[in-house]
């Protein structure tokens, strides 16, 4: 069993680490504090093919592996979670969703500029009264001449602010509940779309958090993924991949509070020696570790199950639940570590800290998880 990665996905990691540190990293506290959606970053983002990286080169893409993407979500969490949040919408749902059950035409249209960045996607799929039990939706699709009338709105979209193409979630009739759901290409302009109400965050401030409005909103037959009925098991197929990209984000998150942990408890002096030497601090930083490391292992083994072509479902929600756990686990200590400068925002571990906790929600609730596993568990015994 080999636990190693290949020289390319090194060199490719090793090129991911580097960009982040040197162009993302340095601007991330700002953009935290004032919450500007990072239009340098997402350009620059392009320009190395991350908008792309597991698209086929022949629709715009790097054509690499969800390994490749696992890789990119760590590397660029590590330097700032809201950027990593704002490229994993667009890549691993937004863009994937027309790449994985879009027809050819769709591809062309709507693949090629996600993938090479020159337009920014989301996944519209929650609302207020549906969000773990998405079967629930109530926002409407009504037959209408050659194309549907969208009616509902969905809130907590990432990228809903900026967003150029939107693959929205609609059901076709509420009584059918699951069966009843369709998926959708929407683009930023069509009558009746608008953008509402933009949250305001605990963590990932500089990736927007908005509602989407359908008022009538006219949307072509063109514009349809897949057939009726189909858009919930469309959408659950892209968050089952997306949970391994959100556990690689989480592992990001910690790697960075324990490289900060670690550098400040070798600097930090009290009682005449580094702090790192007290047995206390010590055995704070080998829990950290070994946690970060473990639920890297199991992120990766998700990504390589998908990969293959092999059942990862459970894998992926395992690696999700434990993965973010640990960054919440790992900040929380990397706080206490550095006592009362942790607690202000001269340094990083208290965005670390802000930042960690929307990975136990987000792409299915720590619960969510915890059920796909036993669900899972069941059917095998």
């Amino acid at each position: 069993m080999d636990f190693s990665l290949t020289e390319e996905q090194l060199m490719f990691q090793k090129m991911v680490r580097d960009f982040a540190a040197k162009e993302i990293e340095p601007v991330a506290a700002q953009i935290d504090e004032t919450e500007e959606f990072p239009w340098e970053n997402f350009r620059k983002m392009a320009e190395l093919g991350l908008t792309g990286i597991t698209i086929a080169e022949e629709y715009g893409g790097s054509g690499g592996d969800a390994l490749h993407l696992i890789i990119a979500a760590e590397e660029i969490a590590h330097a700032c979670a809201a950027t990593s949040t704002i490229l994993n919408t667009t890549v691993s749902l937004c863009c994937y969703s027309v790449y994985k059950f879009g027809n050819e035409e769709q591809k062309r249209r709507f693949v090629v500029p996600l993938a090479k960045g020159e337009k920014i996607g989301c996944f519209a799929l929650t609302e207020a009264g549906a969000g773990s039990d998405a079967a629930a939706l109530e926002t409407t699709a009504v037959r209408h001449g050659d194309g549907y009338i969208l009616n509902g709105t969905k809130i907590f979209i990432t990228n809903g602010k900026e967003a150029d193409i939107v693959v929205v979630f609609a059901t076709i009739d509420k009584s059918l509940r699951s069966r009843g759901i369709t998926g959708f290409v929407v683009e930023k302009g069509t009558p009746g779309f608008s953008v509402g109400k933009k949250e305001r965050k605990l963590g990932i401030r500089a990736s927007s958090t908005t509602e989407l409005v359908f008022e009538d909103c006219f949307v072509p037959l063109e514009n349809r993924l897949a057939e009726e009925g189909q858009g919930f098991r469309l959408a659950l197929s892209i968050i089952d991949s997306s949970r391994a990209v959100i556990a690689a984000q989480a592992v990001g998150i910690a790697q960075a509070a324990f490289d900060a942990s670690l550098n400040y408890a070798k600097q930090r002096h009290q009682f005449g020696q580094p702090i790192a030497e007290f047995q206390a601090i010590q055995w704070m930083l080998v829990d950290m570790a070994t946690a970060i490391d473990a639920a890297r292992l199991l992120t990766y083994r998700a990504a390589y199950l998908e990969e293959k072509g092999l059942p990862f479902v459970k894998e992926a929600a395992m690696a999700k639940v434990f993965a973010s756990e640990v960054a919440m686990a790992v900040t929380t200590k990397a706080i206490q570590i550095h006592g009362g400068y942790g607690y202000i925002k001269d340094y990083p571990v208290e965005r670390y800290f802000r930042d960690a906790k929307i990975t136990e929600i987000y792409e299915g609730t720590s619960e969510v998880q915890r059920l796909t596993i036993a669900r899972s568990l069941l059917r095998e015994g």
